[in-house]
C-alpha cells in the first residue's frame, strides 16, 4: 500500500534538525523514536515523509511489513490532524499514555497496545552500579571479563569512527540474518549514527581491548531526565563485555538523567528476556490507532 501523498510531502533531510529538535524540545517525548537522530537514521527503513497537516507537523512512515502508518502529530491542532489522517485509513504508530489519554478517547477510535515495541526504562544509577543481589549475575559476568582482559574506556569520537565500523563489519558477519530485513536496515543505520554522530549530536562510549575496538554504545537526550541508548554492539566472542559497555554507557553519559530508554524487542523472545533482565522500572506503552469509522 502506497503512503497517501498530501499536498506536501517530502523526505526527512538533515536540514529538518534545528525545527525539529526545537519541537522535540517543546514535546519533551518519551517514547524512543521521537529524536531527529531516531528518525533520521531509520529514514530508508520508514520511508519517512514530512508533510503538514493543517499546522502540525506529521511524519508518514511504513512498517518493515510495508504497511503505512503516520507518528504522533507534533505541535499545532493535533486532534484536526488526526481527523484528517484517519480519515484516510491510516495507522497511527508510537502513541504513548499521555497522549492516547488526551487525543484518542473517543468513541470512533480503535486503540490497542503494541507490546512488541514497548520501550524499557531503567534507573540509570542502577544500570551504572549493578547494585544487590538482583544484579549478581551481571557483576559476575563483567568480573569475568574484566580479569581475563586488559582493556580501556573512552568516551566515542571520530577518532574511532574506523575502529568501530569495522567491528560493526565483523558483528554483522555473524549476527545478521539475511531473511530479517529489520536487522540489516538496523544496521546500516548504526554505520550513518557512527559516521554522523557529531552533526546528529550523539554521545557514546567505546571499549577497546588490547588497544582494538571491542564494543561501543551510542545515544542522546531524549528529554530532560531521560537518556537514550540507540545503538549498542560488542565482540560476540567476549563474555561479559555487552554488559560492560552497557554498564559504562550509563555510569559515564548523561549523568543528570536519573532514567535511560534501552527502547524496544521488537517482540524477539532472547532480546526481551535480556532486556527484562536488567529490571526496568517501567515499559513505556506505545499505541497503535486507527479509525474505526
Amino acid at each position: 500500500m502506497e503512503i497517501p501523498a498530501y499536498p506536501v510531502s517530502r523526505p526527512l533531510l538533515m536540514a529538518d534538525k534545528p525545527v525539529l529538535d526545537r519541537i522535540c524540545a517543546d514535546l519533551q517525548p518519551r517514547v524512543s523514536e521521537l529524536t531527529f537522530a531516531g528518525l533520521y537514521l531509520f529514514r530508508a527503513a520508514h520511508d519517512y515523509r514530512v508533510t503538514q497537516v493543517g499546522d502540525s507537523t506529521v511524519l508518514l512512515g511504513k512498517g518493515y511489513d510495508e504497511a503505512p502508518y503516520f507518528l504522533p502529530p507534533l505541535g499545532g491542532d493535533v486532534n484536526r490532524a488526526l481527523t484528517v489522517l484517519f480519515s484516510d485509513k491510516l495507522l497511527l504508530y508510537g502513541a504513548d499514555e499521555k497522549f492516547a489519554k488526551m487525543h484518542l478517547s473517543g468513541g470512533s477510535i480503535i486503540i490497542s497496545e503494541d507490546r512488541d515495541s514497548f520501550d524499557y526504562l531503567y534507573l540509570r544509577e542502577e544500570l551504572a552500579t549493578l547494585p544487590g543481589n538482583r544484579f549478581h549475575k551481571k557483576k559476575n559476568r563483567i568480573n569475568y571479563f574484566t580479569t581475563r582482559h586488559h582493556y580501556e574506556v573512552a568516551i566515542y569520537s571520530d577518532h574511532f569512527c574506523k575502529g568501530c565500523l569495522a567491528l560493526l563489519d565483523t558483528w554483522s558477519q555473524f549476527a545478521t540474518d539475511e531473511t530479517d530485513k529489520s536487522l540489516h536496515l538496523e544496521v546500516e543505520a548504526t554505520y550513518e549514527a557512527l559516521n554522523l554522530a557529531g552533526e546528529l549530536g550523539l554521545e557514546g562510549v567505546v571499549i577497546l581491548v588490547d588497544g582494538s575496538i571491542a564494543a561501543f554504545a551510542l545515544g542522546e537526550r531524549l528529554n530532560l531526565e531521560t537518556s537514550v541508548c540507540h545503538f549498542e554492539k560488542a565482540g560476540i566472542f567476549m563474555e561479559g563485555l555487552s554488559q560492560l559497555v552497557n554498564r559504562e554507557f550509563a555510569s559515564r553519559l548523561f549523568t543528570d538523567c536519573p532514567f535511560l530508554n534501552r527502547e524496544q524487542d521488537l517482540g524477539e523472545p532472547g532480546l526481551r528476556n535480556a532486556k527484562l533482565s536488567y529490571h526496568p522500572v517501567e515499559l513505556v506503552k506505545k499505541y497503535r490507532a486507527t479509525s474505526s469509522s
